[in-house]
């Protein structure tokens, strides 16, 4: 199910946001991402990225490097060194390819790359799998909390 509406009653628990100044290649991010059950939403510059992901809190983020305002390196080193943000998935999607843009890339947090052209399968693989491994890490924090509250229950010894 693809929205572009980022309204925080969705009960979706997969969300996505592709962020690249380009309407083409979001567009096809969007098409070939259609199959997951997921909610898209996008966003058009670093700055419009930042405000998305305060409001739509995605799961995902697909982020193109060279962006207006804000790099997509800019963004990303943002958002991981923010405790309320940096369990977000970055995928960065480039044209760039040299070795220095990619140790950028993992300098600045991101979790993995693509480079553009995007083929298709795998891209929807690499989601499937940061999705599968999002949901992992949601869970373990449930669990980690909720054993946390039982020790605190717990009568001294």
């Amino acid at each position: 199910m693809n929205k572009d509406n980022i309204d925080s009653s969705m009960t979706e628990t997969s969300r996505i946001l592709i962020a690249d100044d380009n309407e083409p290649n979001r567009e096809l991010l969007e098409v070939y991402l259609a199959d997951i059950d997921c909610v898209i939403a996008t966003a058009v510059d670093g700055h419009d990225t930042l405000e998305k992901v305060a409001s739509f809190n995605p799961d995902i983020l697909l982020l193109d490097i060279m962006m207006p305002k804000l790099s997509g390196f800019e963004v990303c080193q943002q958002l991981k060194a923010n405790p309320a943000t940096r369990q977000i998935m970055v995928l960065m999607v480039t044209a760039l390819g040299e070795l220095g843009d990619i140790e950028r890339a993992v300098e600045s947090g991101t979790d993995d790359f693509l480079s553009k052209p995007v083929n298709k399968i795998e891209l929807v693989k690499r989601v499937e799998n940061m999705l599968k491994l999002r949901h992992v890490s949601d869970e373990l924090q449930r669990l980690r909390s909720y054993i946390s509250s039982m020790d605190n229950d717990l009568p001294p010894r």
